[in-house]
């Protein structure tokens, strides 16, 4: 998955085995690939769909630390952490489409910062919530 320009798919592989993360998950791939597909619109189109994909991105964050706390998870400061950078980052991206309005610039930038960062965060970071509240389940029974 090292070229993006095909668009931004959901994949089996992604799953971290967490319902209610796995479809935020799948949510946020299809708020990235409705703003790789806006970008050939109207400037307009394209930064109403990158503000909703901002709002996503908080909505879901938010609920996913919510889960960690309620299951307390050892490694949320970090994981927090890593949410707030990745915010950061996409505020940036904004403030420079609002400033350029460059919507090739914006998409190459989705294309390799945000998609690249929401699968290796997933793949690296969200399998380990996904996993310990499986351990808190079975430790349960």
């Amino acid at each position: 998955m090292s070229d993006w320009s095909e668009g931004v798919a959901w994949s089996p592989e992604l799953e971290t085995g967490n319902e209610a993360i796995d479809e935020q998950h799948k949510q946020l791939f299809k708020l990235t690939s409705d703003l790789v597909e806006a970008s050939s619109g109207n400037s307009e189109t394209l930064e109403e769909t990158l503000n909703f994909l901002v709002a996503y991105t908080v909505k879901h964050f938010a609920d996913e630390e919510a889960l960690q706390v309620k299951h307390r998870f050892a490694l949320y400061e970090k994981h927090k952490k890593l949410h707030d950078q990745f915010k950061e980052t996409v505020n940036g991206l904004v403030m420079q489409f609002r400033e350029n309005s460059s919507s090739a610039e914006l998409v190459s930038k989705v294309n390799t910062i945000i998609v690249r960062w929401l699968i290796q965060h997933i793949q690296r970071e969200d399998v380990k919530i996904a996993a310990h509240i499986r351990k808190l389940s079975r430790d349960a029974k």
